[in-house]
């Protein structure tokens, strides 16, 4: 069944979400020793029945549509020494759109490769840092556009993180400001943006409780009207979402974390709800 114009608007909103979803921010203001290496596979879910249009106006999907996406992702770091580290995380995402009209559709594929250098640039004490990290972002697929923009692209982004203690608790935090600029035809510049704080639970610090706020403000020369041939062509949308996590340390070499999430506002942007569970791995 051929997709009509206005389940390709619905689906358009849904799908922001999915072009964005596997550059989840990883706490990168602290650092990585040199000669170590630290891996991260992830599985996220998320799921959407309503989004906001231009005009930030909220509806449901038509004809009751539900949008859900399955993404794996793979996320390494190695220390080069102690000012580099080289980052690269690969996602893998399944994406499926129905309604109650009978039409379904399904996505699944690899989407961006993205490799990058991160410099430390400074510390106060060896308990604040401050990070810089450039990052070259490839596509991995060459004709399914619902994948992503099918365009190169570059960011950079700086980090402040610290640590310490409150109320006789171990604290940390991470603020994180990333801006990225895909080439080509009307490449998008977007601009992502994460605040995290979490506390220590236990003396031995195996247990810890965070909670976080992130944006993402996407704008280009292309119309934010629809492009009904290119379910991936949306370029200008922003949203807002708060997400708690919870994570567990087996030992020093692995750890475990779940968050759950969810959109609190947004612009031509999907309205739903998320969940994840990670595992953190330092083989050395």
């Amino acid at each position: 069944m051929k997709l009509t114009a206005i389940r390709l608007k619905y689906l358009l909103i849904a799908m922001v979400f999915v072009i964005t979803a596997c550059s989840k921010s990883y706490a990168g203001g602290f650092p990585v020793r040199p000669g170590s290496l630290l891996l991260s596979p992830s599985v996220n879910y998320f799921f959407a029945n309503k989004g906001w249009d231009s005009l930030r106006r909220q509806t449901p999907f038509a004809n009751g549509g539900r949008f859900q996406s399955i993404s794996y992702s793979l996320y390494s770091e190695y220390g080069i020494s102690k000012r580099f580290t080289a980052v690269a995380m690969l996602p893998f995402v399944n994406n499926s759109y129905k309604d109650n009209t009978g039409y379904a559709s399904e996505t699944a594929g690899f989407t961006d490769l993205e490799v990058g250098l991160r410099y430390y640039v400074a510390n106060i004490d060896y308990i604040y840092y401050f990070t810089v990290q450039g990052t070259f972002i490839t596509p991995m697929y060459s004709s399914n556009v619902n994948l992503g923009y099918g365009q190169q692209g570059a960011e950079i982004k700086a980090a402040f993180a610290g640590s310490g203690k409150v109320f006789g608790k171990n604290y940390y935090f991470t603020l994180e400001n990333g801006v990225r600029q895909y080439f080509g035809n009307s490449g998008p510049l977007q601009d992502r943006y994460t605040v995290t704080g979490g506390l220590t639970l236990d003396r031995r610090f195996k247990q810890q409780l965070s909670a976080s706020l992130g944006g993402f403000y996407s704008t280009s020369s292309l119309s934010s009207g629809y492009d009904p041939t290119r379910v991936a062509a949306n370029k200008n949308f922003a949203f807002n979402q708060v997400s708690v996590s919870y994570g567990y340390s087996f030992n020093r070499k692995m750890a475990m974390f779940v968050t759950a999430g969810t959109f609190i506002n947004g612009r031509n942007t999907g309205n739903g709800t998320s969940g994840s569970a990670s595992i953190i791995i330092k083989p050395f």
